[in-house]
């Protein structure tokens, strides 16, 4: 989820896999995967990179917790066979 700035500036947190493209109109329109659309005063290139950086805290998160996960569901002083 990312904060984006409506034009009458007020703030709204908006799910960025609900997005479906973002345009430049020169406004910056973002139309969602059931075609609503919502204009905001960011730039595109602002609400991509604020889609990237939650996209890469997400996966991060993800990686952790995998790696994590065998340890949780291990039973004690079960085998590991690492191949």
């Amino acid at each position: 989820m990312i904060k984006v700035t409506r034009l009458n500036d007020s703030v709204l947190t908006i799910n960025v896999e609900m997005i479906q493209s973002l345009q430049a109109t020169p406004d910056t329109v973002i139309t969602f995967t059931n075609h609503d659309r919502l204009m905001v005063k960011e730039p595109v290139e602002e609400i991509s990179q604020r889609i990237v950086e939650y996209q890469r805290a997400v996966n991060a998160a993800g990686t952790e917790q995998c790696s994590a996960a065998p340890d949780a569901y291990r039973s004690p002083g079960a085998k590991v066979t690492v191949y």
